[in-house]
Protein backbone atom coordinates (compact mmCIF):
# COMPACT_ATOMS: atom_id res chain seq x y z
CA UNK A 1 0.00 0.00 0.00
CA UNK A 2 2.73 2.46 1.03
CA UNK A 3 4.83 1.50 -2.00
CA UNK A 4 1.88 2.14 -4.32
CA UNK A 5 1.21 5.51 -2.65
CA UNK A 6 4.88 6.46 -2.95
CA UNK A 7 4.90 5.53 -6.62
CA UNK A 8 1.70 7.51 -7.19
CA UNK A 9 3.21 10.61 -5.53
CA UNK A 10 6.37 10.29 -7.62
CA UNK A 11 4.28 10.20 -10.79
CA UNK A 12 2.25 13.32 -9.99
CA UNK A 13 5.12 15.40 -8.54
CA UNK A 14 7.18 17.56 -10.93
CA UNK A 15 10.32 15.99 -12.36
CA UNK A 16 12.54 19.09 -12.59
CA UNK A 17 14.55 20.46 -9.67
CA UNK A 18 13.34 24.05 -10.18
CA UNK A 19 9.65 23.13 -9.87
CA UNK A 20 10.32 20.81 -6.94
CA UNK A 21 12.15 23.59 -5.12
CA UNK A 22 9.35 26.00 -5.96
CA UNK A 23 6.82 23.52 -4.58
CA UNK A 24 8.82 23.08 -1.36
CA UNK A 25 8.91 26.87 -0.84
CA UNK A 26 5.41 27.78 -2.04
CA UNK A 27 3.26 25.04 -0.45
CA UNK A 28 4.18 25.82 3.20
CA UNK A 29 3.60 29.54 2.59
CA UNK A 30 0.18 28.92 1.01
CA UNK A 31 -0.90 26.51 3.78
CA UNK A 32 0.29 28.93 6.46
CA UNK A 33 -1.58 31.82 4.83
CA UNK A 34 -4.78 29.75 4.61
CA UNK A 35 -4.45 28.73 8.28
CA UNK A 36 -3.90 32.32 9.42
CA UNK A 37 -6.84 33.53 7.34
CA UNK A 38 -9.19 30.87 8.73
CA UNK A 39 -8.17 31.60 12.32
CA UNK A 40 -8.43 35.34 11.78
CA UNK A 41 -11.89 35.27 10.17
CA UNK A 42 -13.10 32.69 12.69
CA UNK A 43 -12.09 34.99 15.55
CA UNK A 44 -13.88 37.91 13.86
CA UNK A 45 -17.08 35.84 13.55
CA UNK A 46 -16.89 34.80 17.22
CA UNK A 47 -16.32 38.37 18.37
CA UNK A 48 -19.34 39.49 16.36
CA UNK A 49 -21.72 37.22 18.30
CA UNK A 50 -19.81 36.59 21.51
CA UNK A 51 -17.62 38.99 23.46
CA UNK A 52 -14.08 37.61 23.90
CA UNK A 53 -14.16 38.97 27.47
CA UNK A 54 -17.35 37.05 28.22
CA UNK A 55 -15.85 33.87 26.78
CA UNK A 56 -12.71 34.26 28.86
CA UNK A 57 -14.63 34.91 32.10
CA UNK A 58 -16.98 31.97 31.48
CA UNK A 59 -14.05 29.61 30.87
CA UNK A 60 -12.13 30.72 33.97
CA UNK A 61 -15.05 30.97 36.45
CA UNK A 62 -17.11 27.91 35.55
CA UNK A 63 -14.79 25.20 37.00
CA UNK A 64 -14.00 27.24 40.15
CA UNK A 65 -17.24 28.98 41.21
CA UNK A 66 -20.76 27.56 41.46
CA UNK A 67 -23.73 29.73 40.52
CA UNK A 68 -22.60 33.13 39.26
CA UNK A 69 -23.57 35.93 36.93
CA UNK A 70 -21.52 38.71 35.38
CA UNK A 71 -22.13 41.79 33.28
CA UNK A 72 -19.45 43.31 31.03
CA UNK A 73 -21.68 45.72 29.13
CA UNK A 74 -23.43 47.97 31.69
CA UNK A 75 -20.21 49.58 32.93
CA UNK A 76 -17.47 50.97 30.74
CA UNK A 77 -14.39 50.28 32.89
CA UNK A 78 -15.51 47.62 35.40
CA UNK A 79 -17.13 44.19 35.37
CA UNK A 80 -20.11 43.43 37.60
CA UNK A 81 -19.69 39.91 39.02
CA UNK A 82 -22.36 38.37 41.28
CA UNK A 83 -21.85 35.05 43.08
CA UNK A 84 -24.46 33.13 45.06
CA UNK A 85 -23.20 33.03 48.63
CA UNK A 86 -25.17 31.24 51.37
CA UNK A 87 -28.64 32.85 51.41
CA UNK A 88 -27.61 35.96 49.56
CA UNK A 89 -25.55 37.25 46.64
CA UNK A 90 -21.95 38.52 46.75
CA UNK A 91 -21.45 41.40 44.31
CA UNK A 92 -17.91 42.22 43.14
CA UNK A 93 -16.70 44.99 40.85
CA UNK A 94 -13.21 44.75 39.26
CA UNK A 95 -11.55 46.60 36.35
CA UNK A 96 -11.71 45.13 32.86
CA UNK A 97 -7.95 45.62 32.51
CA UNK A 98 -7.36 42.60 34.74
CA UNK A 99 -8.98 40.28 32.20
CA UNK A 100 -6.60 38.94 29.58
CA UNK A 101 -8.45 37.95 26.45
CA UNK A 102 -7.28 34.53 25.14
CA UNK A 103 -7.90 35.20 21.44
CA UNK A 104 -4.40 36.63 21.06
CA UNK A 105 -2.84 33.48 22.50
CA UNK A 106 -4.99 31.26 20.31
CA UNK A 107 -4.08 33.30 17.26
CA UNK A 108 -0.36 33.08 18.13
CA UNK A 109 -0.72 29.33 18.69
CA UNK A 110 -2.32 28.77 15.27
CA UNK A 111 0.43 30.78 13.61
CA UNK A 112 3.41 29.18 15.40
CA UNK A 113 2.49 25.47 15.34
CA UNK A 114 1.59 25.25 11.60
CA UNK A 115 4.70 27.29 10.77
CA UNK A 116 6.94 24.87 12.68
CA UNK A 117 5.24 21.86 11.08
CA UNK A 118 5.55 23.33 7.58
CA UNK A 119 9.24 24.17 8.10
CA UNK A 120 9.92 20.62 9.33
CA UNK A 121 8.14 19.08 6.32
CA UNK A 122 9.97 21.46 3.94
CA UNK A 123 13.34 20.49 5.47
CA UNK A 124 12.58 16.78 5.02
CA UNK A 125 11.59 17.23 1.37
CA UNK A 126 14.55 19.53 0.70
CA UNK A 127 16.92 16.99 2.25
CA UNK A 128 15.51 14.32 -0.06
CA UNK A 129 16.23 16.59 -3.03
CA UNK A 130 19.82 17.32 -1.97
CA UNK A 131 20.68 13.68 -1.12
CA UNK A 132 21.29 12.67 -4.79
CA UNK A 133 23.56 15.71 -5.23
CA UNK A 134 25.55 14.66 -2.15
CA UNK A 135 25.87 11.10 -3.47
CA UNK A 136 27.09 12.41 -6.84
CA UNK A 137 29.66 14.66 -5.11
CA UNK A 138 30.90 11.75 -2.97
CA UNK A 139 31.22 9.48 -6.01
CA UNK A 140 33.12 12.21 -7.90
CA UNK A 141 35.46 12.73 -4.94
CA UNK A 142 36.17 9.01 -4.60
CA UNK A 143 36.77 8.62 -8.32
CA UNK A 144 39.04 11.68 -8.28
CA UNK A 145 41.16 9.99 -5.60
CA UNK A 146 41.53 6.95 -7.86
CA UNK A 147 39.29 4.63 -5.86
CA UNK A 148 37.41 1.85 -7.59
CA UNK A 149 33.71 2.76 -7.37
CA UNK A 150 30.72 0.76 -8.48
CA UNK A 151 28.49 1.84 -11.33
CA UNK A 152 26.79 5.07 -10.25
CA UNK A 153 23.00 4.95 -10.28
CA UNK A 154 21.57 8.47 -10.59
CA UNK A 155 18.40 9.44 -8.75
CA UNK A 156 16.42 12.54 -7.84
CA UNK A 157 15.26 15.34 -10.10
CA UNK A 158 15.67 15.25 -13.88
CA UNK A 159 18.67 17.61 -13.90
CA UNK A 160 20.46 15.59 -11.19
CA UNK A 161 19.78 12.34 -13.06
CA UNK A 162 21.22 13.86 -16.23
CA UNK A 163 24.34 15.03 -14.36
CA UNK A 164 24.71 11.55 -12.83
CA UNK A 165 24.41 9.85 -16.23
CA UNK A 166 27.00 12.20 -17.76
CA UNK A 167 29.34 11.54 -14.81
CA UNK A 168 28.99 7.78 -15.34
CA UNK A 169 29.75 8.17 -19.07
CA UNK A 170 32.77 10.34 -18.28
CA UNK A 171 34.01 7.81 -15.68
CA UNK A 172 33.82 4.98 -18.20
CA UNK A 173 35.63 7.05 -20.87
CA UNK A 174 38.44 7.94 -18.44
CA UNK A 175 38.81 4.34 -17.30
CA UNK A 176 38.88 3.15 -20.89
CA UNK A 177 41.56 5.72 -21.75
CA UNK A 178 43.67 4.79 -18.70
CA UNK A 179 43.36 1.09 -19.47
CA UNK A 180 44.38 1.65 -23.09
CA UNK A 181 47.41 3.67 -22.01
CA UNK A 182 48.44 1.10 -19.44
CA UNK A 183 47.92 -1.83 -21.81
CA UNK A 184 49.92 -0.10 -24.55
CA UNK A 185 52.91 0.69 -22.33
CA UNK A 186 52.73 -2.70 -20.65
CA UNK A 187 52.52 -4.45 -24.01
CA UNK A 188 55.50 -2.53 -25.40
CA UNK A 189 57.54 -3.23 -22.26
CA UNK A 190 56.75 -6.95 -22.32
CA UNK A 191 57.43 -7.23 -26.04
CA UNK A 192 60.85 -5.61 -25.65
CA UNK A 193 61.85 -8.09 -22.94
CA UNK A 194 61.95 -10.94 -25.47
CA UNK A 195 64.69 -9.45 -27.72
CA UNK A 196 66.59 -8.31 -24.62
CA UNK A 197 66.60 -11.87 -23.33
CA UNK A 198 67.94 -13.12 -26.67
CA UNK A 199 70.66 -10.44 -26.60
CA UNK A 200 71.68 -11.60 -23.11
CA UNK A 201 71.97 -15.19 -24.31
CA UNK A 202 74.08 -14.13 -27.30
CA UNK A 203 76.35 -12.06 -25.05
CA UNK A 204 77.30 -15.21 -23.19
CA UNK A 205 78.95 -16.67 -26.31
CA UNK A 206 80.81 -13.52 -27.40
CA UNK A 207 84.53 -13.97 -26.92
CA UNK A 208 85.36 -10.25 -26.76
CA UNK A 209 84.82 -9.52 -23.07
CA UNK A 210 85.14 -5.72 -23.36
CA UNK A 211 82.47 -5.59 -26.06
CA UNK A 212 80.32 -8.01 -24.07
CA UNK A 213 80.51 -5.85 -20.93
CA UNK A 214 79.62 -2.65 -22.85
CA UNK A 215 76.62 -4.29 -24.50
CA UNK A 216 75.62 -5.86 -21.17
CA UNK A 217 75.57 -2.42 -19.51
CA UNK A 218 73.32 -1.08 -22.27
CA UNK A 219 71.01 -4.06 -21.85
CA UNK A 220 70.86 -3.49 -18.08
CA UNK A 221 69.96 0.18 -18.66
CA UNK A 222 67.22 -0.83 -21.07
CA UNK A 223 65.85 -3.29 -18.53
CA UNK A 224 65.80 -0.56 -15.91
CA UNK A 225 63.87 1.68 -18.29
CA UNK A 226 61.38 -1.09 -18.99
CA UNK A 227 60.88 -1.59 -15.26
CA UNK A 228 60.09 2.11 -14.91
CA UNK A 229 57.56 1.82 -17.74
CA UNK A 230 55.90 -1.14 -16.02
CA UNK A 231 55.89 0.70 -12.71
CA UNK A 232 54.27 3.70 -14.38
CA UNK A 233 51.54 1.55 -15.96
CA UNK A 234 50.78 -0.15 -12.63
CA UNK A 235 50.37 3.16 -10.77
CA UNK A 236 46.65 3.11 -11.39
CA UNK A 237 46.23 -0.41 -10.03
CA UNK A 238 43.11 -0.71 -7.91
CA UNK A 239 44.56 -1.27 -4.46
CA UNK A 240 42.06 -1.30 -1.63
CA UNK A 241 41.68 1.83 0.45
CA UNK A 242 42.25 1.30 4.15
CA UNK A 243 43.11 3.23 7.30
CA UNK A 244 46.73 2.70 8.31
CA UNK A 245 49.44 4.21 10.50
CA UNK A 246 51.44 6.39 8.10
CA UNK A 247 54.02 7.06 10.85
CA UNK A 248 54.77 3.35 11.07
CA UNK A 249 54.92 3.09 7.27
CA UNK A 250 57.52 5.87 7.01
CA UNK A 251 59.65 4.30 9.74
CA UNK A 252 59.61 0.98 7.87
CA UNK A 253 60.61 2.66 4.59
CA UNK A 254 63.54 4.52 6.18
CA UNK A 255 64.78 1.44 8.05
CA UNK A 256 64.69 -0.57 4.83
CA UNK A 257 67.43 1.63 3.30
CA UNK A 258 69.82 1.03 6.24
CA UNK A 259 71.41 4.40 5.52
CA UNK A 260 72.88 6.30 8.48
CA UNK A 261 72.77 9.55 6.50
CA UNK A 262 68.96 9.54 6.52
CA UNK A 263 67.61 11.44 9.51
CA UNK A 264 63.96 11.25 10.50
CA UNK A 265 61.60 13.34 12.60
CA UNK A 266 58.36 11.40 12.48
CA UNK A 267 55.42 12.15 14.75
CA UNK A 268 53.93 8.92 16.03
CA UNK A 269 50.39 7.58 15.65
CA UNK A 270 49.20 9.54 12.61
CA UNK A 271 46.55 7.58 10.73
CA UNK A 272 45.60 8.06 7.10
CA UNK A 273 42.87 6.60 4.91
CA UNK A 274 44.46 5.57 1.61
CA UNK A 275 46.40 2.88 -0.23
CA UNK A 276 49.58 2.03 1.70
CA UNK A 277 51.34 0.30 -1.21
CA UNK A 278 51.04 3.40 -3.40
CA UNK A 279 52.17 5.73 -0.61
CA UNK A 280 55.13 3.43 -0.01
CA UNK A 281 56.04 3.56 -3.71
CA UNK A 282 55.78 7.35 -3.74
CA UNK A 283 58.07 7.85 -0.72
CA UNK A 284 60.45 5.23 -2.11
CA UNK A 285 60.74 7.12 -5.42
CA UNK A 286 61.49 10.38 -3.63
CA UNK A 287 64.12 8.78 -1.37
CA UNK A 288 65.74 6.98 -4.32
CA UNK A 289 65.99 10.28 -6.13
CA UNK A 290 67.48 12.00 -3.06
CA UNK A 291 70.00 9.19 -2.41
CA UNK A 292 71.12 9.36 -6.04
CA UNK A 293 72.20 13.01 -5.85
CA UNK A 294 72.72 13.78 -2.11
CA UNK A 295 74.64 12.53 0.90
CA UNK A 296 72.46 13.68 3.80
CA UNK A 297 68.68 13.35 3.80
CA UNK A 298 66.02 14.36 6.31
CA UNK A 299 62.50 12.85 6.45
CA UNK A 300 59.86 14.70 8.49
CA UNK A 301 56.22 13.89 9.27
CA UNK A 302 53.77 16.14 11.11
CA UNK A 303 50.07 16.99 11.25
CA UNK A 304 48.82 20.57 11.02
CA UNK A 305 45.09 21.08 11.55
CA UNK A 306 43.46 18.75 9.00
CA UNK A 307 46.56 18.17 6.84
CA UNK A 308 49.33 15.56 7.01
CA UNK A 309 52.66 17.01 5.85
CA UNK A 310 55.59 14.85 4.75
CA UNK A 311 58.81 16.65 3.79
CA UNK A 312 62.02 15.17 2.38
CA UNK A 313 65.12 17.43 2.40
CA UNK A 314 68.54 16.71 0.96
CA UNK A 315 71.91 18.46 0.55
CA UNK A 316 72.32 17.62 -3.14
CA UNK A 317 72.81 20.04 -6.03
CA UNK A 318 69.10 20.82 -6.03
CA UNK A 319 66.94 21.99 -8.91
CA UNK A 320 66.50 25.45 -10.34
CA UNK A 321 63.29 27.14 -9.22
CA UNK A 322 62.10 27.47 -12.82
CA UNK A 323 62.10 23.65 -13.12
CA UNK A 324 59.85 22.95 -10.11
CA UNK A 325 56.74 22.79 -12.31
CA UNK A 326 58.40 20.52 -14.88
CA UNK A 327 60.05 17.80 -12.82
CA UNK A 328 56.76 15.99 -12.21
CA UNK A 329 55.97 15.74 -15.92
CA UNK A 330 56.29 12.24 -17.43
CA UNK A 331 59.55 11.55 -19.30
CA UNK A 332 61.00 14.93 -18.28
CA UNK A 333 64.67 15.16 -17.29
CA UNK A 334 66.16 18.26 -15.69
CA UNK A 335 69.73 17.55 -16.82
CA UNK A 336 69.91 15.23 -19.81
CA UNK A 337 73.73 15.33 -19.78
CA UNK A 338 74.03 13.51 -16.44
CA UNK A 339 75.24 9.97 -16.70
CA UNK A 340 72.61 8.78 -14.23
CA UNK A 341 69.84 10.15 -16.41
CA UNK A 342 70.74 7.84 -19.28
CA UNK A 343 69.29 4.84 -17.43
CA UNK A 344 66.17 6.71 -16.41
CA UNK A 345 63.17 7.77 -18.46
CA UNK A 346 62.00 10.45 -16.01
CA UNK A 347 58.96 8.73 -14.53
CA UNK A 348 59.84 8.50 -10.82
CA UNK A 349 58.61 11.93 -9.74
CA UNK A 350 55.68 11.74 -12.15
CA UNK A 351 54.54 8.51 -10.51
CA UNK A 352 54.91 10.09 -7.06
CA UNK A 353 52.86 13.12 -8.12
CA UNK A 354 50.09 10.94 -9.59
CA UNK A 355 49.90 8.86 -6.39
CA UNK A 356 49.62 11.88 -4.11
CA UNK A 357 47.01 13.61 -6.28
CA UNK A 358 44.99 10.39 -6.47
CA UNK A 359 44.74 10.59 -2.65
CA UNK A 360 43.40 14.15 -2.79
CA UNK A 361 46.74 15.68 -1.81
CA UNK A 362 49.44 17.76 -3.45
CA UNK A 363 53.21 17.63 -3.89
CA UNK A 364 55.38 20.74 -4.13
CA UNK A 365 59.10 21.40 -4.37
CA UNK A 366 61.19 24.11 -2.79
CA UNK A 367 64.75 25.05 -1.88
CA UNK A 368 65.90 23.03 1.12
CA UNK A 369 67.64 24.56 4.13
CA UNK A 370 70.22 21.80 3.70
CA UNK A 371 71.12 23.29 0.31
CA UNK A 372 69.40 20.81 -1.97
CA UNK A 373 65.83 20.01 -2.95
CA UNK A 374 62.84 19.84 -0.59
CA UNK A 375 59.78 17.77 -1.51
CA UNK A 376 56.65 18.70 0.45
CA UNK A 377 53.70 16.27 0.40
CA UNK A 378 50.30 17.43 1.72
CA UNK A 379 47.60 14.84 2.39
CA UNK A 380 44.07 15.38 3.77
CA UNK A 381 43.69 14.04 7.32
Amino acid sequence: MSFGLSKFLKNILPKRLFYRGLLIVAVPIVILQITISLVFFDSLWIERWFSPMDRTLRRELKPKIGEHWFNTISYKEVVDLRIKFRDGVLQIFFPKERIQVSSIRIFAFWITIPAILMIAVAIIFLKNQTRPITKLAQASERFGRGEDIEEFRPSGALEIRKAGLEFEKMRKRILRHLNQRSEMLSGISHDLRTPLTRIKLQLAVIKDKDLSEKISKDVDEMEKMLNEYLQFTSTGAKDKTETFDISNLLNEIVLKYENKNIEKKIKEKIYFNGRPNLIKRCIGNLLDNAIKYAEKISVNLEKKNSTIIISIDDDGPGVDKSEFQNITKPFYKVDKSRSDSKSSVGLGLSISSDIIKSHGGDIKFNKSKMGGLKAIISLPY
